[in-house]
């Protein structure tokens, strides 16, 4: 009589340890999984929608005549020579992407959890994600902005070469800090209802409705930390042409903009591991 034993093996599935480091081939490899979640958010994003791509003009539009009524004609706050409306309009195609961007990446793990606790792929392109689709509506908004150009007869210096510079700089702070948020916001819950207080806070810290400036010279290289001054100065710079190009501030913000993509990449890499568990 043969006697059998069956033995059971048990497979131990834990997060791994140590410093993470960023697998580019990996993200390379699930590329096509990028490009389909970047379209699936830009079709959600419209979908059903009557107006469609005018609510990437609505939102900035509006609030520039909001600004100009109250900023420009009853404050009387100054605009460099330039007419307010195309003053603060400038500022807010950047804004409006900045903040949406964040915004979305900010609470995109929790609102992907459940396709993060069911398959494996790289976790990092899921913040990523908000920030590249909404480039769909900052070109929409840009456009109005060329057309508002012409209608005041402003047109675009040598230092409009700068822009796709400039515009790699918002994308890269608005990927930093939405994977910074990203990441807390998995943990923490109370982030996402932060999220809105430091975007308008923000908003009001950068040089939108208000020239850089009013702010005192001697000051003006720490106000350049603020990443969104470096990058709206020099486009406003690049294309309205009311300056020099702010030279000094463009690149203490690039910095600045750089460490914070380099800290939000890392401290993200360093947590996701964790992501399946908390949500």
């Amino acid at each position: 009589m043969n006697t059998f034993s069956s033995q059971k093996s048990h497979i131990h599935i834990k997060p791994p340890e140590g410093f993470q480091y960023v697998d580019l081939r990996e993200i390379s490899h699930y590329r096509d999984l990028l490009f389909f979640m970047i379209k699936r958010n830009i079709k959600v994003k419209y979908k059903q929608t009557v107006l469609g791509g005018l609510w990437a003009v609505i939102q900035p539009f509006f609030m520039m005549v909001v600004f100009t009524l109250f900023f420009g004609k009853l404050a009387k706050i100054p605009s460099d020579g330039i007419p307010y409306p195309i003053f603060n309009y400038s500022a807010m195609v950047v804004w409006a992407y900045f903040s949406q961007a964040l915004s979305q990446s900010g609470n995109s793990i929790v609102g992907e959890g459940n396709l993060i606790s069911k398959i494996y792929f790289p976790r990092i392109i899921i913040p990523l994600i908000p920030v590249l689709a909404g480039l769909l509506d900052f070109c929409i908004a840009f456009f109005v902005l060329i057309l508002m150009m012409c209608y005041f007869h402003i047109y675009p210096s040598i230092s409009s070469i700068y822009l796709p510079f400039l515009v790699l700089l918002l994308i890269l702070t608005a990927s930093g800090v939405g994977m910074v948020l990203a990441a807390l916001n998995a943990k923490y819950r109370d982030i996402q209802y932060t999220i809105p207080f430091l975007v308008q806070l923000w908003m009001f810290a950068s040089p939108i409705v208000y020239p850089s400036s009013l702010i005192p010279e001697r000051y003006r290289i720490y106000y350049a930390l603020n990443p969104m001054v470096g990058i709206i100065e020099g486009f406003r710079s690049a294309l309205l042409r009311t300056d020099a190009f702010p030279t000094q501030t463009v690149l203490v913000s690039s910095l600045v903009s750089l460490t914070l993509f380099l800290v939000g990449l890392v401290y993200f890499k360093q947590v996701e591991r964790y992501f399946a568990d908390v949500l």
